[in-house]
């Protein structure tokens, strides 16, 4: 008989080739990145046809990447029994296990699947395999032109569907990991820079009657036409937008705050208006980066590539938003930094997240990030500012 990993192995191309495959998990891992924890496959069809999605899961960060299929299992099978000891298959029909040892020792157990696999949760989470987070044909998604009766999009919307999909899988996940809901009371959500609202309502239609969700946009038509929206689907009680900007909006009692592509320093004031009313939770995905980019003043190694104008704004966002997140770990808030939603699907992919861990002000954090700042030139910062932290301090 052949070695149990080979055999895995085999099952596992077999099992890609045949379209069955449900997810992949990785786990036990011995590489030497002692940062990362699992790594998770699964399917997916873009543009270009099948694909598989590769989720590394770090311990405060996730990374996506989607490959062709042979590429992904190159990828992979090298991991499998040596930086990874443990491999768990879901196919349509089976799941097989395998357990390998650090000498080379490995077992292989296989047994039918009786119902699809429970997914994993947090924010890097790909695999809502038992059912859909939102239902598609929900009268809410008609009504905001997303989809038809029947749940198909209408045209041009099915990016947008897999966004408001894929969002509230993530904000499923986040809320359980920052224990939410709990106890009796509802939980209160604000979106800071609703828009529209797809997500807004996506928050509402995850919480029921769990939770009150309120929607801020700087336009009014825009909130009047959610509330319109909210109030014929009969979501009134639990649902409402207003008027008004992120940075003069006063927040009361919140356990959730969640502020998607608010432009440049508007998402520095929604982490801090969040902070500073105590949220156990903070969801932002970025925008513009405008702030930082006429301070950056790097090492002198990095000169030539800063003269190229899309380098220097590639390195704003990086330097502006490990920033943002460095600064929510000294608030007190395990922070992961991680892709929303695919390239394909939209450029304003990078989401923070923040759970309330802790009173925060760590010394040893403050001089690290004081240290990040002044290599990147950085002097003045939105976040640190709202938050009485002085980012020149020795």
């Amino acid at each position: 008989m052949k070695p149990a990993r080979e055999r895995f192995l085999e099952l596992l191309r077999e099992t890609v080739a045949a379209g069955a495959l449900v997810k992949l998990t990785l786990g036990k891992h011995r590489g030497p990145d002692d940062s990362l924890v699992n790594l998770f496959a699964r399917p997916v069809s873009l543009r270009g046809g099948p694909h598989l999605s590769l989720l590394w899961r770090h311990r405060t960060r996730d990374v996506t990447k989607n490959l062709p299929p042979a590429e992904a299992l190159a990828r992979l099978e090298p991991l499998i029994g040596s930086d990874f000891l443990h491999a768990h298959l879901f196919t349509r029909a089976e799941t097989a296990q395998l357990e390998c040892e650090p000498g080379g020792a490995a077992r292989l157990r296989r047994k039918a699947a009786p119902t699809a696999p429970a997914a994993p949760e947090g924010p890097g989470d790909h695999d809502r395999v038992k059912r859909r987070p939102l239902d598609p044909s929900a009268p809410w998604l008609q009504a905001l032109g997303v989809t038809h009766p029947d749940g198909q999009p209408r045209a041009g919307m099915a990016p947008k569907l897999r966004q408001i999909e894929r969002f509230a899988e993530l904000l499923g996940g986040l809320l359980r990991e920052a224990g939410l809901p709990a106890g009796e009371a509802p939980v209160e959500l604000v979106d800071m820079g609703s828009g529209k609202g797809y997500l807004t309502f996506a928050a509402a239609a995850l919480l029921g009657d769990g939770g009150r969700v309120r929607g801020v946009e700087a336009r009014p038509e825009l909130a009047a036409f959610c509330n319109q929206v909210a109030a014929g689907r009969g979501w009134s009680g639990r649902l409402g937008f207003e008027a008004g900007t992120i940075a003069a909006t006063p927040l009361g009692r919140l356990d959730a705050l969640v502020a998607l592509h608010a432009c440049d320093t508007a998402t520095d004031d929604a982490l801090a208006k969040g902070i500073a009313a105590g949220a156990r939770l903070l969801v932002v995905a970025p925008c513009c980066h405008k702030e930082a980019r006429p301070q950056l003043a790097a090492a002198p190694v990095l000169g030539d590539a800063l003269r190229h104008g899309i380098l220097a704004e590639r390195q704003a966002e990086f330097a502006t938003d490990a920033l943002r997140a460095q600064l929510l770990e000294w608030a007190g808030y395990r922070t992961r930094v991680f892709e929303f939603v695919s390239t394909e699907h939209t450029a304003k992919n990078l989401m923070i997240a923040g759970v309330r861990a802790g009173p925060g002000g760590d010394p040893a954090l403050a001089g690290r990030i004081r240290a990040f700042a002044a290599f990147y030139g950085i002097r003045r910062q939105a976040l640190a500012r709202q938050l009485g932290f002085d980012l020149g301090a020795g």
